[in-house]
């Protein structure tokens, strides 16, 4: 069938790592007839989990889209991963998104990682219904449940659903809307013992539905009945401003729940008619199937076979096959154009503003490019995603392997645009940077299953600075003279501290240099620079000036006054206070207030000094100066300290000076390295 944007809903499934996402995913795949026989997570055989990684770990890695039709409506659930490291698709995706499902596992309640999930959803306010799973396992207290959910994100949160049969004895549930009890798969009478929480939960129901609108309210007060529609279009209302959070079970194994999900999802959620676009140079943009194409690529998948293939949001107009497309002024031909459930394709002929469609084999598209008929010129603005905040240096374990390295590598960053690569050229390491160590081991894994490119790992090096801090004046000489032309160089220069960038400058009178040698003394100068008097490491803010010396009219030359340069610097450094100094890095973390002490006193171990703290709803947003050579695992270290609650940024402000007991162990260190190297 064709689907137009009032008949069309992209939906995330989002949640903490084990909540039961994927298997929710299935069960609504089958419940909708996609499929006619389910797959399980033990054993790599869900729609959702089909890379070869996620089937050995038995958790997903990447989303993957799980497009249904269900009374009229075409859905396409997004299953994002759980593990909070796997977050290029979270960020990438849910701002597209006209609704989400958030996964709470009964058997661990309200969890930071649960707290992370709904602060992210309201942060970028879409609407949310809350599923609680495995409400069939032993010793679930749902009660408890929905009162942490209440505790935990206020009074939005609306019951629809409680279970029947009480703790450890889960037969169906009773359900507030239709006043109804589903068990065994049959409609029932609602338990007498549940029968007044459902009774009190539908007041409440139909109560918030008429808070959204006056004449609904109206209605309401004055005792009359609202209509299922009066009331859907209540709750729709309120799950759209956030002032209602509806709150289902479901036991996804044996689909309990899930047809009642589904039929929520077309009659709450907003469709793409009613949801904004992800932002753009044009302030007023709507889906639109009548105006020209206009599309956004959210996603990229390589595929051994087909090459790559590029997800695609329809803002506007339409995409076919044979279509001509524009992206970076580049014109493209759409050849192969196709739906996909996990990881099966079927063909899709056309598709309209708000659904979704794959091109494959489009190697100028990427994700984040803006894609318009010719004529049309819609640029979307890429959601942010979080940068890297762990490296780990790599190298090929065979010599031969560097080409396909540095291939597989860049194949990678199309699909992830959360890691980066790195050559450092003055540590010669090559360094792949991302959200942690776990994030770090799957990229590599699937480096070796997919390009047959294994890697050996070593801990980032830290790239030091050197530096003067007293003034220094010493004469250089390159003088070499054997018969016939030879060299002959003098200098005398004066070397300071500065704050800005190392610089030359020349106070010569009398000509006793002449000026075409300024230029090889001042590039003696840099290179002196590159290789510090203490360790090894680059020098940086220096001035350096020329006040005399000393040519010969035949054997100088440049090469003879840039070495003398050279000579100059290191005799002066002989006499000169020289110091280490370390990368600091501006650190924001944001962090659950029950975790503020441990934090500040982590900083603190560190080298670390606050920089100042403010307070964001229920977290705290701490700013804070760190030398990098404490933060290497500071990505592993704050989950741990916090329980996994806890996130951070990192960036480079300035170089400061190592404490001198630091700076022991810096240049230590890096002498052994130097005399390994040789």
């Amino acid at each position: 069938m064709e689907y137009f944007k009032q008949n069309i809903k992209n939906i995330a499934i989002v949640g903490g790592m084990g909540t039961g996402k994927t298997t929710l995913a299935e069960s609504i795949a089958f419940v909708a007839g996609v499929i006619t026989k389910k797959g399980e997570v033990e054993k790599g055989t869900t729609l959702s989990d089909f890379t070869v990684e996620e089937q050995n770990h038995k958790y997903s890695i990447v989303s993957s889209l799980i497009p249904v039709e269900y009374k009229g409506t075409k859905i396409n659930f997004i299953d994002l991963p759980g593990m909070n490291e796997f977050v290029q698709d979270l960020y990438s995706e849910v701002p597209l998104c006209s609704g989400a499902i958030m996964v709470v596992d009964a058997t661990r309640g309200v969890d930071i990682q649960a707290k992370s999930y709904y602060r992210f959803l309201k942060e970028h306010n879409v609407p949310t219904v809350i599923l609680v799973s495995k409400v069939d396992k032993e010793n679930v207290d749902y009660d408890k449940v929905i009162a942490e959910l209440e505790e935990k994100f206020g009074q939005a949160i609306v019951p629809f659903m409680y279970p029947e049969g009480g703790k450890n004895n889960f037969k169906g549930f009773a359900y507030a809307l239709s006043k109804k009890a589903y068990v065994g798969g049959n409609e029932t009478q609602v338990s007498a013992e549940l029968e007044p929480i459902i009774s009190s939960a539908y007041d409440k129901i139909v109560e918030e539905a008429a808070a959204q609108d006056e004449e609904l309210m109206e209605k309401f007060f004055g005792g009359e009945e609202l209509s299922v529609d009066e009331i859907a279009s209540g709750l729709k209302a309120g799950l759209v401003t956030e002032s209602v959070v509806p709150v289902v079970l479901a036991n996804s194994v044996q689909n309990v729940g899930v047809k009642e999900l589904l039929d929520l999802v077309v009659s709450l959620f907003p469709s793409m008619a009613e949801t904004k676009p992800l932002a753009s140079n044009v302030s007023d943009l709507k889906y639109d199937e009548t105006k020209p194409f206009a599309g956004y690529v959210f996603k990229t998948t390589v595929d051994a076979f087909i090459g790559t293939i590029s997800f695609v949001l329809i803002v506007n107009g339409s995409l076919k096959v044979g279509q001509e497309i524009v992206v970076d002024g580049k014109t493209e031909k759409v050849n192969q154009t196709f739906t996909i459930c996990g990881k099966n394709q079927s063909p899709y002929t056309v598709a309209y503003a708000g659904d979704i469609v794959c091109i494959a084999k489009l190697a100028s598209l990427y994700t984040g490019a803006s894609l318009n008929e010719k004529g049309n010129n819609v640029v979307f603005t890429k959601p942010e995603c979080p940068k890297p905040t762990y490296y780990r240096a790599m190298q090929p374990k065979n010599k031969s392997d560097e080409d396909k390295l540095s291939g597989a590598l860049q194949k990678l960053a199309l699909e992830d645009q959360s890691f980066e690569i790195i050559r450092n050229k003055e540590t010669k390491q090559q360094l792949i940077g991302g959200q942690g160590s776990v994030h770090i081991d799957v990229l590599l894994e699937k480096m070796k299953n997919m390009f047959k490119v294994e890697v050996t790992t070593e801990k980032q090096q830290i790239v030091y600075r050197e530096a003067i801090r007293s003034n220094g004046e010493a004469e250089g000489r390159y003088v070499k003279q054997s018969g016939g032309a030879g060299y002959y160089g003098v200098v005398v220069m004066k070397f300071e501290p500065c704050e800005e960038d190392s610089y030359f400058t020349e106070e010569i009178f009398g000509g006793s240099v002449p000026k075409n040698y300024f230029p090889p003394i001042e590039k003696g100068f840099f290179e002196a620079l590159e290789t510090g008097p203490l360790a090894g490491f680059p020098v940086i803010n220096v001035h350096a000036t020329l006040i005399d010396g000393k040519y010969h009219p035949v054997d100088s030359n440049e090469l003879a006054f840039k070495n003398a340069a050279k000579d100059a610097f290191k005799k002066a450094c002989e006499k000169i206070r020289k110091i280490i100094l370390e990368p600091i890095m501006h650190v924001q973390v944001k962090v659950s207030d029950e975790y503020l002490g441990d934090i500040l006193g982590d900083v603190n171990k560190r080298r670390g000094r606050v920089l100042g703290m403010n307070k964001v709803g229920d977290y705290q947003i701490i700013d804070c100066e760190i030398p990098e050579a404490e933060i290497i695992t500071y990505n592993i270290d704050l989950k741990a300290l916090t329980q996994g609650d806890g996130v951070f940024t990192r960036e480079f402000v300035r170089y400061e000076e190592v404490p001198a007991n630091v700076a022991e162990k810096v240049i230590e260190a890096a002498k052994a390295l130097q005399a390994q190297n040789q």
